[in-house]
């Protein structure tokens, strides 16, 4: 099956909005292979966002609750009275660009979920609410029962309530579709935030599987495989499915996994590996080194990106969650019994892919890259 065939006639996977990049490399251009030459400046954006915090000054009345500090964190926390709720809020981003083209969206709606609630899952919170925001030029109802069951599933996985949501029709400002939302969640009796502020040098790092590339490094991803297309072959070897198909595969949900350990003292830090790769880790604690020497190599869709879009093992692994898609930080003495707990709750395939130690940021001997931080 060629991808032309999933495609509108007449339509490139990308749209009007840009020219491929491996296309324009033949025109004597040269091939994007970097998130950055892809569109997306991480250096830009951390100082755009710089600006934007540098001017919020606000800080309301104790009476409003008491934030809790967790710079860089996954979630926003907030004390109202005995209780402390978790706040996050995201977009399933261009990935939805794919779905437009491949006319697929239930995907999309499950990741508006998983986006939101794997935040949560990140500082041990149990997702109460979700409100989901729909940007568009137009609203369809065919795509949006679509989106309307993909949520429906997310929210299943999650144990998780829709509480409402916004529809903004908005052509002068969007060409396509963005789906996402924002969540609430909480920490049962008795359960603290886990935040990653206990973790120490010798503690194990537990990975689970992802299901694929999630909602994160589509702008990258969907050049690589504009590439490809012109290419020829829309399947990768091994698979049954056209790449584009594979890409768009939904993303897998961690609460159960979270649920399972953060009321388990042993049980040190969480971390959803989305957009920033493996330097999502050092969100956790920036005082020590997250050493990776038991992540797996590149398989699948990780392996097929790598190689068709010759992107170099740094760019990958500080892009896609390439093939851990969860985290969890034990100590040495609970790590076979949080594996056990693993199981039992659903994840059977999670596997120890590190350890802690003295230093900083985050490295992995056996494939090269190493980052000093998350930004």
């Amino acid at each position: 099956m060629w991808l032309a065939d999933v495609v509108a006639p007449g339509r490139h996977l990308f749209g009007p909005r840009a020219l491929p990049p491996f296309v324009a490399a033949r025109r004597g251009k040269r091939p994007v292979r970097t998130y950055a030459g892809a569109g997306v400046d991480r250096r830009r954006t951390a100082g755009a966002l710089a600006a934007l915090l540098a001017n919020v000054r606000y800080r309301p009345p104790v009476a409003s609750g008491r934030p809790i500090p967790l710079r860089g964190h996954y979630a926003g926390l907030i004390r109202i009275g005995r209780e402390t709720i978790a706040i996050t809020t995201d977009t399933v981003g261009t990935k939805s660009i794919l779905a437009e083209q491949l006319d697929r969206w239930e995907e999309i709606g499950i990741d508006a979920v998983a986006v939101n609630v794997n935040d949560l899952a990140s500082v041990g919170a149990r997702p109460a609410g979700l409100v989901d925001v729909i940007s568009c030029r137009r609203a369809d109802p065919k795509v949006f029962a679509q989106i309307g069951r993909g949520i429906d599933r997310g929210l299943r996985a999650a144990r998780c309530s829709l509480l409402g949501g916004e529809t903004a029709i908005v052509p002068e400002l969007v060409q396509g579709l963005d789906v996402g939302g924002t969540a609430i969640g909480f920490f049962p009796r008795g359960r603290a935030p886990v935040t990653g502020a206990r973790i120490r040098p010798g503690d194990v790092l537990l990975g689970i599987p992802s299901s694929g590339l999630h909602a994160n490094g589509f702008t990258l991803a969907r050049r690589v495989l504009a590439g490809s297309i012109s290419g020829g072959r829309t399947r990768r070897r091994g698979s049954r499915r056209s790449i584009g198909v594979e890409l768009l595969t939904s993303s897998r949900i961690y609460v159960a996994a979270s649920e399972a350990l953060a009321d388990r003292p042993g049980t040190t830090g969480f971390a959803n590996v989305s957009g920033g790769g493996v330097r999502n880790l050092t969100r956790l604690h920036r005082n020590v080194q997250f050493v990776l020497d038991r992540w797996p190599k590149p398989a699948g869709v990780f392996q097929w990106l790598a190689e068709a879009g010759k992107i170099s093992p740094t760019e990958l692994y500080q892009t896609f969650n390439m093939g851990i898609g969860f985290v969890v930080v034990v100590r040495p003495s609970s790590a076979a019994e949080a594996l056990r707990h693993l199981r039992v709750a659903g994840y059977g395939d999670a596997q120890v892919v590190g350890r802690v130690t003295r230093g900083r940021g985050v490295v992995l001997p056996r494939l090269g890259p190493s980052y000093a931080s998350y930004a």
